[in-house]
């Protein structure tokens, strides 16, 4: 049996294929679920979290580029962004919701093939070996932007810092880990 590649069932996704997301969907949804769950600790949130980032899969008029990286990384960063968004929003009506705050914790458990289990293990210990490069402010810069969801104006009041700071601070400390994790970020196949 021929499997259809993820960037075929996105284009046929664009042209509101229903067939193809649903085989999208059954492909990625344990991921997906995975990764919400790791990320809010709340299944309720998760399956919210699953329902948006599908959703914005069935509606988007662009869809993944396959010259940017693997799907399954643009996938991540997609349900990364849409889990963002629920917290935030989350937070402003009052309700807890908690962040695993290590980033190599939120890549979920590979459930297929070795192959897989090998690209997400190698990718882990990138992740371990770039933040060994960076100091304690700069881990923890990186853990309230991109895990916690906080925005710069948020860490700037905070620390009680400008926020020009902030931005300069959190540019050089994402430079520095685009020099350790190599130019493929990972995501070379």
């Amino acid at each position: 049996m021929h499997m259809v590649s993820d960037e075929q069932l996105m284009q046929d996704i664009v042209g509101k294929n229903r067939a193809a997301f649903e085989q999208l969907y059954d492909r990625y949804v344990r991921l997906v679920y995975s990764y919400a769950l790791k990320s809010t600790r709340d299944e309720q949130a998760a399956r919210d979290v699953v329902q948006l980032v599908f959703a914005r899969l069935w509606t988007t008029e662009r869809g993944y580029n396959a010259q940017k990286g693997r799907f399954v990384s643009w996938l991540l960063t997609v349900t990364r962004n849409i889990t963002i968004d629920y917290i935030r929003r989350e937070r402003k009506h009052g309700a807890s919701v908690s962040i695993e705050p290590q980033m190599w914790e939120m890549i979920p458990d590979p459930k297929d093939d070795p192959e897989t289990l090998v690209d997400r293990r190698m990718f882990k210990e990138k992740i371990e070996m770039a933040y060994a490069h960076l100091s304690e402010n700069q881990i923890e810069l990186i853990e309230q932007v991109y895990w916690q969801g906080y925005t710069l104006g948020q860490i700037a009041e905070m620390k009680r810092e400008p926020l020009g700071t902030i931005k300069s601070r959190l540019h050089q400390t994402l430079k520095r880990l685009r020099r350790y994790l190599g130019p493929e970020g990972g995501d070379e196949a």
